[in-house]
């Protein structure tokens, strides 16, 4: 299979108010893709999309060649926000294994479910801390977590709202590469922000506001970025520093 996910002249609108309209987007087998836009620009709704909990009023979509009610089966998610209360004794491994509820029997865990929660703590860094409380990590070691839990059910796509969300840019970078190695066996879309990084990482970009449009990371500059989120924005740049003093505004550093 060429493509993973195909949107043909794709159009979905809430109560009358088009959120994306007339999208056509193709996404390789083996893609590392960030989506990125401005809030309310319809990131959110394309995922649901993709993974078949929306349905457009106008247009197709295909997820590895079939309708995504029935092969979402196949893809890792990671929502954006975890409503789970910190305090509720659950392990790091506990949390990993509910990542193969749907493969298992009757709730029944198999060897097969222990052995891909082994493999995804393994992939992702975190075989040492399996028995660990969930809550008593940080924020990167739980990101981490969440990924192996979508990592657990052998995704052929993984899909992940926001995984670098409060966690500090050297864990964010960590985080990154790791991806980056999963990316040889499976294939990635990321939602982010976090445009400096990014654009360091993956292999294309999906902006989205109203409409689509995909970019490999080299066309990824400061006019492509004004189209998307509009002229009030400013852009820092992550892989350049001025001096080893950082950025000076018409100062010598002291």
């Amino acid at each position: 299979m060429t493509s993973i996910i195909e949107l043909n002249s794709v159009s979905f609108a809430y109560e009358r108010k088009l959120i994306l309209e007339n999208v056509d987007l193709v996404i390789p087998n083996g893609e590392f893709a960030s989506i990125i836009g401005p809030n309310g620009g319809g990131k959110t709704t394309l995922v649901q999309l993709i993974l078949g909990i929306l349905s457009p009023q106008k247009g197709t979509v295909r997820l590895f060649g079939d309708r995504p009610e029935k092969t979402r089966l196949q893809v890792g998610y990671m929502p954006q926000s975890l409503k789970m209360d910190m305090r509720f004794p659950i392990s790091v491994w506990d949390v990993v294994l509910i990542g193969r509820i749907s493969n298992s029997t009757f709730f029944r865990y198999r060897r097969e479910d222990y052995e891909a929660a082994e493999f995804a703590l393994e992939k992702m860094k975190l075989s040492d801390l399996k028995n660990h409380s969930f809550g008593d990590l940080s924020g990167g070691q739980r990101q981490r977590v969440l990924i192996a839990r979508a990592l657990c059910s052998n995704p052929k796509l993984l899909i992940l709202d926001e995984p670098t969300n409060n966690i500090d840019p050297s864990n964010a970078e960590i985080l990154y590469e790791l991806l980056g190695e999963l990316n040889k066996t499976v294939s990635i879309i990321i939602v982010s922000h976090d445009l400096g990084v990014v654009s360091r990482y993956v292999q294309s970009v999906i902006c989205v506001n109203g409409r689509v449009l995909v970019h490999p990371t080299s066309d990824l500059n400061g006019n492509v970025i004004r189209d998307i989120y509009g002229s009030d924005i400013q852009l820092v740049r992550h892989d350049h520093r001025c001096s080893e003093y950082g950025h000076h505004l018409n100062s010598s550093p002291q």
